[in-house]
Order: structure tokens, then C-alpha cells, then sequence
């Protein structure tokens, strides 16, 4: 458990005036993470330019998000969003014999986009399930083929937060012989993730949701062993072995997956997100993930006494932070919430209540005392 909530919550100033919920979308602002931002734009003002210490920063990022998930520092590439990782990989693996991509139809909608814009190349076919919560390994299993060349799904689902057991799914995958591409982008943050004790082969997450950064960069990561013989089509100078070469005639990738590396860094968003993974890490995901699962719980009790309609799984071990609620005209419902100073999230037709670690039970019960009010 997190200890001392007034100094954590002190750390976070829109929390004086508003209740800010919404992590599944963006969370709050940590003060650190603001003065790592202006920390790059004095280097720029001051120096006009500082490209070994800005470099630095990225590369920090780089070791932080390689901690946080247990993987080795070469085989993270540093993209600029989870569309960006998904499609450096689906253009990088054209060349297997297999062709047949499935992806879950929970997923975030710029996955399936992703992968349906490669249809020349790849058979794409969707897991089909009756309800999230209830989908399993044996889902996969009774699915997926011997043709499968990837499956592609995400960890905790953006809707309505149902989150999958990645160890499980990767035996079953793994069983006919297909790789394994986890979007983690709402899972990062709150819930530990180990790709090594999972036997993930890819994975990639972005850093505004509850890795407390901005849009703007996000991680891949790929198992040496396969992102060795993968070649990148979505590249830059940063791919290469020596981008300081400047060899325009010839190309020669970097190692294991610094390969997919592509332009210049995001080095403002590089500044937040080596803060933002290294106030995590040094909290501890597993101390994250104890206090989330309280207040998740707490959520669920405090909605249903209200008589609200709760869309996500009731097990708080199928489920990360993110409580949807059902809501009809969930955006008209945010913006009015919004005005009362309580920040939720709107998806379709449910309003999301995601607490981070920042957050108590008084923050829950006064967001759905007001969403009641309103409703």
C-alpha cells in the first residue's frame, strides 16, 4: 500500500480544487513531471541547444520503461505512440510464411486499423467473445490456427477495464506456434508487468494514461530473439547502428530491437516520461496495483448502492482501475461533471471512472454522488 497520501496527493496540484479520475484518458499532472518539462525548455532557452543532455533524457526513458516491465535495455525502441509500435510491427514481419493475424475485438480500434490496413499482406480474423469478462486461454486456443502468424490484444481493455491473465494467453498462443503482441498502454502504470515470467514476444505502451505523461512518446518492446531477424520498413536515423555516420547510401540496423528507433526523439515528452517512469518504479507497481484494487472495489460497492449500472467485470482480479459505468449520453454527462470540478472519462456509452494511486475514497464517493445528481 501507498503510505502517506497527503504528501503523494500534495505532489499532485489540480487535486486542491478538483477530483480527477480519469487515468484510463490522462492522468494528473505530478509537480516533478512539470519541472522536468520546463527543465527542457530552459536548456532550450538558455543554450539554444543541449542535444547530449536532451538525448540523455530519452535514453533514461528508455531504462525506466525497460525496468518497469523486466526487459533488457536493446530491446526497447523508443516510438511516438502505441499506433506508431503496433505498425512498426505489422510492416516488419511481411515476409513469414504464415499470414493469418487475429486481433480481440476489445481492442483499442487503432489496433484493428492497423492491422486492417495491411490486408494485402495478411488474413485478419477477430476473437470472437460473448462478453469480456468472460473470454479465457481456451478462447484463444479454440481460435487460433497453425496458420496464425500473431495475435494482438491488449491487457486491460480501455472500455470497460477488463484485464487478461498475459501469462495464460501467451501458453496458448505459443502452443500453435504464433507470437504474442500485447498494447498495454491501460495496463502500464497500475498493474505489474514482467515480459520475461509472461513470455510476452512484443509489447507497447504509451505514457499519458497512468504512466503520468504525455502524448507524444510511447515504448516497444520485442524479444531479441525475434526482433533480430525482423526488418524494420517504418525507420530513421535512430534505427541505424551509427546515426552519426550519416551514410545516406547505406543502411545497417541497430541492435536487437533500437532497430525500430526510427527519427529524432520526442525530447520534451522524453523529459516527462524518464520522471514520470522513475516516480513509478521507485513507488513500486505491486504497492500500485494493492491500493488500485481497494479502490476499484470500493467503486463497484459505492455505483451499484446508487442503483448505477456497472459495465465492467465485478472480480477485481479480472479488472484494472478503470470502473465503467453505463451512461446513455456519457459525453454530455462528462462535460456537465467537468463544470462541477469532478474530471471522469467518457467511451461510448459508459463513463469511466479510473483512480490512480493519487487518489482516496473520498474522490470515488464525491464523483458518484455528482454523477447521480446529474443522471
Amino acid at each position: 500500500m501507498i503510505q502517506s497520501m497527503n504528501s503523494v496527493r500534495e505532489a499532485f496540484p489540480i487535486l486542491r480544487d478538483k477530483v480527477q479520475l480519469s487515468s484510463c484518458s490522462q492522468s494528473a499532472l505530478h509537480v516533478d513531471v512539470k519541472n522536468a518539462i520546463h527543465r527542457y525548455v530552459n536548456t532550450w532557452e538558455e543554450s539554444g541547444m543541449d542535444w547530449g543532455g536532451w538525448m540523455q533524457a530519452c535514453e533514461n526513458a528508455r531504462a525506466q520503461f525497460a525496468k518497469m516491465i523486466n526487459a533488457d535495455l536493446d530491446e526497447i525502441a523508443i516510438v511516438s505512440s502505441v499506433s506508431h509500435g503496433v505498425s512498426s510491427v505489422a510492416s516488419s514481419l511481411q515476409n513469414e510464411k504464415r499470414k493469418k493475424i487475429f486481433v480481440t475485438d476489445f481492442d483499442f480500434p487503432t489496433v484493428g486499423h492497423v492491422w486492417l490496413s495491411h490486408q494485402e499482406n495478411y488474413k485478419v480474423e477477430f476473437i470472437k467473445n460473448k462478453l469480456a469478462e468472460t473470454i479465457t486461454a481456451e478462447d484463444y486456443r479454440n481460435q487460433i490456427d497453425e496458420e496464425t502468424l500473431l495475435v494482438s490484444t491488449s491487457h486491460v481493455s480501455f472500455y470497460d477495464g477488463f484485464k487478461q491473465n498475459l501469462k495464460e494467453i501467451a501458453t496458448a498462443i505459443h502452443e500453435k506456434g504464433a507470437y504474442l503482441l500485447v498494447d498495454a498502454y491501460q495496463s502500464l502504470g497500475q498493474t505489474p508487468i514482467d515480459v520475461k515470467e509472461m513470455e510476452v514476444d512484443m509489447l507497447t505502451a504509451g505514457l499519458q494514461k497512468y504512466a503520468l505523461g504525455t502524448p507524444g512518446i510511447a515504448f516497444l518492446y520485442i524479444n531479441k530473439k525475434i526482433s533480430e531477424r525482423l526488418t524494420p520498413k517504418i525507420t530513421g536515423w535512430f534505427g541505424q547502428h551509427d546515426p552519426f555516420a550519416f551514410d545516406i547510401k547505406n543502411i545497417s540496423y541497430a541492435e536487437a530491437t533500437k532497430r525500430f528507433d526510427s527519427g529524432t526523439f520526442p525530447m520534451i515528452n522524453g523529459f516527462a516520461a524518464e520522471t514520470a517512469l522513475t516516480i513509478l518504479n521507485d513507488y513500486g507497481i505491486d504497492k500500485i496495483e494493492q491500493q488500485l484494487e481497494l479502490l476499484s472495489a470500493f467503486t463497484i460497492n459505492e455505483a451499484e448502492e446508487k442503483g448505477l449500472i456497472v459495465k465492467s467485470p465485478k472480480d477485481i482480479k479480472k479488472k484494472g482501475s478503470n470502473t465503467a459505468i453505463y451512461v446513455k449520453n456519457a459525453s454530455e454527462i462528462e462535460s456537465k461533471l467537468a463544470q462541477q470540478g469532478v474530471i471522469l472519462s467518457a467511451r461510448n456509452d459508459v463513463i469511466r471512472i479510473a483512480p490512480h494511486f493519487y487518489n482516496t475514497k473520498d474522490d470515488i464517493r464525491i464523483a458518484i454522488d455528482k454523477l447521480t445528481e446529474i443522471l
